[in-house]
């Protein structure tokens, strides 16, 4: 130690003296019972002479300012006086800030992640003192972001889940009665491939609405009046009218699609036009013209759209009409060809035509339609008729595999074709048995009627279960989901509009 350091109390003492002074009320430094070796504390030349330090050049070291910026600062709490400044330095452009606040660090993208967070949430992680690593609504999905409109939470494994699609309770129009396609139906259907086209035809008050209505969402004890296809109304059928006009649409919960139509050469549709004056289009003539070019325009779209086309007749058999479905397979729009890249390949499927299965149902059947013998000549008149046809019209339904003849083996119909029976639907009722004669002894009293036939809701029954097992193939070269089939009808349906085939056709017809 330095003589220096004898005279002259140390950096430490003269500290303690200074705030020795400052608790006894700041009294003068020349009062009684003053240490006479008591010098004032300077900091400012303890910065410039340092004791310990040795005597020679003192290098200048840049200050450090641990504080806000100003514009901060002044948004915050008001920040206490400073220090008396120290001494003259080398000027600084911008202080030196080594740490920032928590807010500062977060930014306006932290201010935004906790804005988003569930209030509930945030204050859980405000009162316990610890930062989320991860955002909150993060952990509540698992990852899986915000949750889509119409999903639902499950509370057990934390996932969104689709909310079923809205069940139809009537049909609504796919082509209206001007012949023009109509988009509603598109909010029933899904992203699914798994579906089933059925479609109908037939000629006046054969009935297909009641037939389609069975097949789709209907049971025959419930009232006509409910039915998803409504029915002819005992007004309607009075005045010889139709009920159905263009073409609708239902969809069931099991994701199969009917197709309801107006009938096909109508009579009372032509009469409408005639009575009613109504203009036709400039490319037809006559009105019977443009009656039978609208019935072409549905066979034809329902022949590309549709896995199964059932033709329901009430009698067997109308020669005219199988003559139809030969013409309106001949003016088919043809399978729409796959794309560029495929087409130039040599596959065996490039160029094949696509055709639907096609089910004769035999409506309102009576009871010697039943009989083996005239079943067996109805299957061989259809098959001579159909032979040169591209439908699939055989091999895909058959009323001896539902037991219906339960004596009758499989090679009793060596030409079995896609034939149905239907006896008519109030048939099953006490009106239509016959009753028993008088003087029957109680066992015949207890014994049901003879009918020659199963009952309506069993045939019914049968028919629903072997339409709805038929195979579903490929519309077009490309596997189509429910919306894409849509789409796909749609530009069929323009495309059989402005058919050449059928406007050839028409020319001759005038």
């Amino acid at each position: 130690m330095s003589e220096s350091g004898h005279s002259q109390p140390g950096l430490y003492e003269r500290r303690r003296r200074w705030n020795r002074d400052k608790e006894l009320g700041n009294q003068s430094l020349s009062g009684p019972g003053r240490d006479r070796d008591y010098v004032p504390w300077d900091r400012d030349r303890d910065r410039r002479d340092p004791v310990d330090e040795p005597v020679g050049t003192v290098m200048q070291k840049t200050p450090i300012i641990l504080a806000k910026p100003p514009a901060e600062r002044a948004k915050g709490t008001p920040t206490p006086t400073p220090a008396p400044a120290p001494a003259p330095a080398p000027a600084i452009e911008k202080p030196i800030v080594l740490m920032k606040s928590r807010e500062e660090a977060k930014g306006p993208t932290g201010a935004t992640e906790v804005s988003s967070q569930p209030p509930a949430a945030v204050a859980k992680v405000e009162k316990e003192g610890q930062r989320p690593t991860q955002p909150v609504y993060q952990i509540q999905n698992r990852g899986m972001g915000s949750t889509a409109p119409g999903a639902i939470m499950d509370p057990v494994v934390g996932q969104a889940k689709l909310l079923a699609p809205e069940k139809m309770k009537h049909s609504i129009k796919l082509v209206d009665d001007q012949m023009n396609w109509c988009d509603s139906a598109i909010e029933y259907l899904l992203d699914q491939t798994d579906v089933l086209v059925v479609g109908v035809l037939g000629l006046q008050g054969t009935g297909k609405s009641m037939v389609m209505s069975l097949l789709s969402a209907n049971q025959p004890e419930e009232d006509q009046r409910t039915y998803v296809f409504r029915t002819q109304s005992q007004e309607i059928k009075e005045r010889g009218g139709n009920q159905t006009s263009g073409i609708d649409f239902f969809i069931t919960q099991e994701r199969i699609i009917f197709l309801d139509t107006q009938p096909i050469l109508s009579p009372s549709i032509l009469d409408h036009l005639i009575n009613n004056d109504r203009k036709l289009p400039p490319e037809y003539n006559l009105p019977h013209t443009y009656v039978e070019m609208q019935s072409l325009q549905i066979a034809a779209f329902l022949f590309t759209v549709c896995h199964v086309v059932i033709v329901v007749q009430d009698w067997f058999t109308d020669l005219s009409l199988y003559r139809f479905l030969q013409t309106a397979e001949m003016v088919k729009p043809s399978t729409p060809s796959p794309s560029h890249e495929s087409s130039g390949s040599s596959g065996s499927d490039e160029g094949t035509e696509y055709y639907p299965h096609i089910v004769f149902l035999q409506n309102k059947a009576k009871r010697e339609n039943f009989c083996p013998q005239n079943l067996k000549q109805m299957h061989l008149v259809i098959d001579k008729i159909m032979m040169h046809s591209h439908l699939k019209y055989k091999g895909t339904l058959s009323m001896l595999e539902c037991n219906i003849f339960p004596g009758l083996p499989q090679s009793y119909l060596d030409t079995e074709v896609n034939l149905f029976l239907l006896p008519f639907m109030d048939a099953d009722s006490d009106d239509a048995l016959p009753k028993a004669t008088p003087g029957s002894g109680p066992l015949f009293s207890l014994l049901p009627g003879y009918k020659g036939h199963p009952s309506f809701q069993s045939l019914i029954a049968k028919l629903r279960s072997q339409i709805m097992s038929m195979s579903r193939p490929q519309l077009s070269h490309t596997i189509l989901t429910e919306k894409n089939w849509f789409h796909y009808a749609a530009r069929i349906w323009d495309g059989v509009k402005k058919s050449s085939a059928l406007a050839e056709y028409s020319r001759l017809l005038a």
